[in-house]
């Protein structure tokens, strides 16, 4: 039984869900540590109390931080600083706990304090994320101001990683990788079981997910699109015409999205890749100011699976016309390509099995 260290960011539930999904993999086989910030934590806290072979371990997090609806990104930059300011003394603490618990191989999910952590110690780590594929990927097909949001924010992510023995690329978009020395896979998107066990039925419902904001013009259009409309990610409150606002718990969402008409939801990579291997179109409104929001955006309408708008713009007619095409859309999804976990997992098995066999140092050997 092999030991993994296991880090990931706290942004929103995509980084748990793919997270859970892997450690759900990896714990039959080996002893799992988790550390995680923010909403991850809780979640996964909760999903693995009383385990013994998963322990999971609060650390802090960076948070993107908002104008009204609009990402605010030299805000969250400026909010960062006391993170920044004590990045050396997290590091620290974490180095203690690689010191004490002896992995095998680390594996951190867009998070940047254990990479540094493993590199002290000698500990092979590698990097499992959408977010390598700024970086990693030909985007040369972007529109050019999306082409430069990408190369920007594909600069920040190449300032946290530097060592990593692998990357891995979970995305329910592949276009081609560039050409580079570095040892790279990419797969689709990690799949819950239970998503991979269900039969999908076309209902009568939109569901629709937004994280923090609900615009008065998508509300307006929601009460006239003529379906139940189930919306996740907000506070509670009653229920409006045919809407109903739910409470976010996995189970009842999983069977809604099992069996929704369609989903309309800002666009992050997790949920995109879930709702077209179901064959649910997807109307993306990326938040505003969101950089990686909008290249998913792009790539939702270049699937053919689903479209996008800016959530300003949407308005009755709108989403009466993306409704309409529901069908259409519908046919066109390929779901094949979508899915990532056995290729993901392999990876990573075929890591550990080369460490293991002695071609990777280990903190075993470094830290005594």
């Amino acid at each position: 039984m092999a030991r993994i260290i296991y880090s990931l960011a706290g942004e929103g539930r995509g980084h748990a869900t793919r997270t859970r999904t892997v450690v759900e993999a990896l714990q039959r086989e080996h002893r799992v540590i988790v550390l995680a910030p923010g909403v991850a934590y809780h979640l996964l806290a909760a999903a693995y109390a009383g385990s013994d072979r998963v322990t999971v371990h609060e650390i802090p997090g960076l948070q993107f931080q908002y104008r009204g609806i609009r990402l605010d990104y030299l805000r969250s930059c400026c909010l960062a600083v006391p993170f920044l300011w004590r990045m050396r003394s997290w590091t620290d603490r974490i180095a203690g706990l690689l010191r004490k618990e002896r992995p095998d191989l680390a594996i951190t999910d867009f998070e940047p304090l254990l990479p540094r952590a493993a590199e002290r110690c000698g500990v092979p780590y590698i990097s499992f994320d959408h977010q390598h594929s700024l970086l990693v990927n030909d985007l040369s097909q972007l529109p050019w101001l999306l082409r430069w949001k990408a190369w920007l924010l594909a600069a920040s992510v190449s300032l946290f990683y530097r060592k990593q023995r692998h990357t891995i690329v979970s995305s329910f978009y592949q276009p081609p990788l560039k050409p580079h020395g570095g040892r790279v896979t990419q797969t689709g998107v990690l799949l819950r079981p239970e998503i991979l066990k269900s039969y999908p039925v076309s209902g009568e419902s939109v569901l629709v997910y937004m994280r923090r904001f609900l615009n008065d013009n998508l509300l307006e259009a929601l009460r006239h699109c003529g379906r139940p409309v189930k919306i996740y990610g907000l506070e509670p409150r009653p229920p409006l015409d045919r809407i109903e606002f739910c409470q976010v718990e996995e189970r009842r969402f999983l069977q809604d999205l099992i069996g929704c008409y369609a989903v309309i939801s800002n666009t992050g990579n997790q949920l995109v890749g879930e709702a077209l291997y179901l064959k649910k179109p997807f109307l993306a409104l990326p938040e505003s100011g969101n950089f990686e929001q909008s290249i998913n955006a792009h790539f939702v309408r270049e699937s053919r699976g689903g479209d996008w708008i800016p959530c300003q713009q949407l308005d009755a007619p709108a989403l009466q016309r993306f409704l309409d095409r529901v069908p259409v859309y519908r046919r066109q999804i390929s779901s094949e390509s979508i899915v990532g976990n056995t290729k993901a997992l392999e990876t990573i098995r075929a890591e550990l099995a080369a460490i293991l066999g002695g071609n990777a140092p280990s903190v075993a050997h470094q830290a005594a």
